[in-house]
């Protein structure tokens, strides 16, 4: 028997010779043929996936090439080190998972649900944005993977759904300065954090470093270095771990406003899925695992 159907032979008696025949009939298939708006939900999860496994490329060198450049870790203990904080830090939470899109785009709204004009013919416009956005993302981090560059996949992801959404819905779709109470939207979330951020770090990690020799300066070397490397392994491994809490919640949070917008999570009572946690968090941690080597030798070296 077909699994693809079922065949019913019936037995007739022709009408002149009184032979016997055969006549087969054909239900319709068990499996239903995948809609345009299915394959599109699923394209957007692989690419999801995709997006989240090249995310992991540049958390390795951004967190451990410290580690490994003076010799606290080795190279592939620090990778695996990284690879398993990655997975465990993206299975501790979910706070942000349904409204990472709200900071930039008006694409949700304030629980997280996609907005009713989106979710006309199957959530196909919403599916499509989140699509163009990933795209984005992805060939802006391997762009930069390719070129040794430390760069932020979320500010990647949130530039890619602005772009998705200039795209579908004209400019008037893009949070750009908030609501006007505070700085918000695209330049209090994505711009000004980008260029103040790498400021600060460089201020507080330079008066952190001042602080610190000058109370180990008494403290023979062996014994020092001894223990920041003790202090570096450990501050590398909670940047890792903060690095699977935010960045694969992103991807969380994408994969779950897709699975809204096709109908397989119900809109009233949104959720993240066990699955779709497990896949973010092995995907980031594979990507951790596997494509860091560039970066570390960026930031290991390069700079």
């Amino acid at each position: 028997m077909n699994r693809s159907g079922k065949l019913a032979e019936e037995s007739s008696r022709g009408p002149q010779n009184g032979t016997k025949g055969l006549v087969l009939r054909v239900a319709a298939p068990i499996i239903p043929a995948m809609t345009t708006a299915t394959f599109i939900l699923a394209l957007v999860v692989v690419v999801a996936l995709a997006f989240d496994f090249t995310n992991g490329f540049h958390d390795t060198g951004n967190a451990m090439a410290a580690s490994i450049a003076t010799g606290a870790l080795s190279p592939k203990r620090a990778v695996g080190l990284a690879a398993i904080l990655n997975l465990v830090g993206a299975l501790l939470s979910v706070e942000v998972a349904l409204t990472v899109s709200n900071a930039v785009v008006n694409l949700q709204d304030s629980k997280g649900l996609p907005k009713p004009e989106l979710m006309a013919n199957d959530g196909r416009m919403l599916l499509l944005i989140v699509f163009g956005g990933l795209i984005g993302g992805i060939i802006w981090n391997l762009f930069t993977w390719l070129l040794g560059l430390p760069s932020s996949s979320s500010h990647a992801l949130l530039g890619g759904l602005v772009g998705g959404t200039i795209g579908a819905l004209g400019f008037a779709g893009v949070k750009w300065a908030g609501d006007g109470s505070k700085i918000d939207g695209v330049i209090g979330k994505v711009l000004i954090p980008s260029l103040l951020s790498p400021v600060i770090a460089m201020i507080v990690a330079a008066t952190a470093t001042r602080i610190i020799f000058m109370i180990t300066a008494r403290i023979e070397d062996k014994f020092r270095e001894r223990r920041f490397r003790w202090g570096q392994v450990g501050a590398a491994s909670l940047v890792s771990l903060a690095h699977g809490t935010n960045d694969a919640q992103k991807t969380m949070g994408v994969i779950t406003l897709a699975l809204v917008a096709g109908g397989t999570v119900s809109s009233t009572a949104v959720y993240v899925p066990l699955w779709v946690k497990l896949s973010a968090a092995t995907a980031i941690a594979l990507g951790t695992y596997l494509g860091g080597w560039r970066i570390i030798r960026t930031m290991g070296k390069g700079l």
